[in-house]
């Protein structure tokens, strides 16, 4: 018998939820950044406004090394006098980008494992309809055979996304990790942090 992946769940308020994580579906920009924000406010010059989305762009780029991306943050805080409004904009809108995404894989997930449960059903009932067919006095082999074949399949189908879990249960972790090195190295260059 294939395991339901509701056993293997840790969040068990959710039983399609797969990952060994707690499934947390939104995360709160209050408890990353410190300062006042309001995200809907912007500055009045066309500059500044671009300059953020541009920094806030490259801050979301999940392939660029965060490392790579201080310089940026640096010439920005400089140019700024290190403004925590302005820094506030910014890590605002890379968590709006990067929350979003990591809504939509937390999604995807959820539709993952509701594959995965329905995979695992229709293995179970192949198996069952194979056995009952072959209880009878006279068995059915073409359909045991069709039924066998299709076991086959399936089974390899379900333990192959098996194998995949892991990873397509850490990027959202990965997402959260990225959103919280983005709010520290933000934090850095704020000049008033009083």
């Amino acid at each position: 018998m294939v395991p339901a992946l509701s056993g293997q769940a840790a969040d068990f308020s959710d039983p399609t939820w797969p990952c060994v994580q707690r499934k947390v579906e939104t995360l709160s920009l209050g408890l990353m950044w410190p300062f006042p924000v309001d995200p809907a406010s912007t500055p009045e010059d066309p500059k500044t406004r671009t300059e953020i989305d541009d920094l806030a762009s490259h801050l979301s780029l999940r392939r660029v090394d965060l490392d790579e991306v201080q310089p940026l943050v640096d010439a920005f805080a400089k140019a700024h006098a290190g403004d925590a409004k302005l820094l506030g904009l910014v890590f605002s809108r890379a968590f709006e980008t990067l929350s979003e995404r990591r809504t939509r894989i937390i999604g995807g997930i959820g539709d993952f494992s509701l594959s995965q449960i329905a995979l695992a059903k229709k293995i179970d009932a192949n198996r069952a309809e194979m056995d009952a067919v072959m209880a009878k006095s006279e068995p059915d082999y073409d359909r045991v055979d069709a039924l066998e074949e299709q076991l086959d399949w399936d089974q390899i189908i379900y333990t192959d996304r098996q194998r995949s879990i892991q990873y397509i249960c850490e990027t959202p972790v990965l997402l959260e990790r990225r959103l919280f090195g983005i709010a520290q190295m933000l934090q850095q260059v704020v000049a008033d942090k009083g």
